[in-house]
């Protein structure tokens, strides 16, 4: 790749289809694919990550919000779009662009049913959430009776998939809890496909739960972190790759002389002679304040570099005192190696902040 001339976010799509391979050799064969791009597919490029997915075949995608599948629509993406947390003032955008809205409470499958209804629609696709444990959005066990009642009484609406979500897939040490959730999840799916009298999809399992719970696998699989290069454990970081490059460059360097300030607040005071660095990134761009005061790690020319002093908005100073290097040159934030993952340990957060903090003015540049 040539080197960074300005702030730039590399997406790399041949990682990413080695991590869906990866993932999908840990499914059956006939294990349909759901990939999450919500977010901005977690901090990268939604519509051109979307597009690439549909040409590995992928069987469903999901986003957060209506605006978000309406993007993919615009963009060309044909395949189904689940969106989980539709919001009833969006239900006609979402019906106009063939968007699939998750359903999990009472209150949003009525608005949702008068909608459908008003538009005279037949045997809509949605998809029904219940609570298995997380405790955030979904209908309880014991409404299954009810809602069966609601579709069969009406025509409107085709309850496509029954799904749940894991809270704590990721921690072998909350097995017995996780086991629990899948136990309760089968009994509600194998129970509401009976009282409809037809078969619908089921699906449990994060990229997590994927590779840590085969038999829960069911009828589909939800992927969003492990497709872009996380595996939410060493063990499985081993399989999979980041797909992006963080990368900026040293704006001006400084000589400081003991005693200088540097940064707003002075938020540092040179206990010697330093050589610094200004890269042209801040926290407008995703790198919170956090990160400051050589919280944050980056690389220069192979070397680590910390930051020195308060994160600005639109920069950031690192100490280069020990760092051959000059002006123009590339700053890795993170990388393959360098991980996001490891740069959210040093302020005890995790990759999915990291990654997703990126800002949309930052350049992105789709590495085919």
């Amino acid at each position: 790749m040539p080197k960074a001339e300005e702030t730039t976010l590399e997406i790399h799509l041949p990682l990413l289809k080695a991590n869906v391979d990866a993932i999908r050799s840990r499914l059956k064969p006939n294990t349909l694919f759901l990939a999450v791009v919500k977010a901005f597919a977690y901090g990268s490029a939604q519509t051109e990550i979307a597009l690439f997915l549909e040409t590995l075949g992928v069987d469903y995608f999901a986003v957060a919000y209506v605006h978000e599948g309406v993007r993919l629509r615009e963009a060309g993406v044909s395949k189904p779009i689940l969106v989980l947390h539709p919001q009833p003032k969006n239900f006609k955008t979402l019906i106009t662009h063939r968007l699939e809205p998750s359903l999990y409470s009472f209150r949003v499958l009525k608005a949702f049913l008068e909608v459908a209804k008003s538009q005279k629609i037949n045997q809509f696709p949605i998809h029904l959430k219940f609570n298995t444990g997380l405790n955030r959005l979904g209908f309880h066990e014991k409404n299954s009776e009810e809602l069966v009642d609601i579709f069969r009484n009406n025509q409107a609406l085709k309850v496509k998939s029954v799904f749940s979500h894991l809270a704590a897939s990721e921690d072998l040490e909350e097995i017995e809890f996780t086991t629990t959730q899948i136990t309760r999840f089968d009994w509600i799916a194998k129970t509401l496909a009976n009282q409809l009298g037809y078969s619908v999809i089921r699906h449990l399992c994060n990229t997590s739960g994927i590779l840590n719970f085969p038999e829960a696998h069911f009828d589909m699989v939800r992927c969003g972190i492990g497709m872009y290069g996380f595996g939410n454990s060493e063990l499985e970081n081993k399989h999979l790759t980041p797909i992006a490059v963080l990368k900026t460059i040293i704006s001006q360097i400084h000589l400081i002389k003991s005693g200088d300030s540097i940064g707003y607040n002075r938020g540092y005071i040179a206990d010697s002679d330093k050589r610094i660095a200004t890269l042209p990134i801040g926290h407008a761009d995703g790198i919170g304040r956090g990160f400051g005061n050589g919280s944050g790690t980056f690389w220069i020319n192979g070397k680590p570099v910390q930051t020195i002093g308060n994160i600005c908005m639109d920069m950031l100073m690192v100490d280069i005192t020990h760092v051959h290097c000059k002006e123009g040159d590339e700053v890795v934030i993170f990388d393959a190696k360098h991980t996001a993952e490891k740069l959210a340990f040093t302020t005890n957060t995790i990759s999915y902040e990291v990654i997703t903090d990126i800002s949309q003015r930052v350049r992105r540049l789709i590495v085919s």
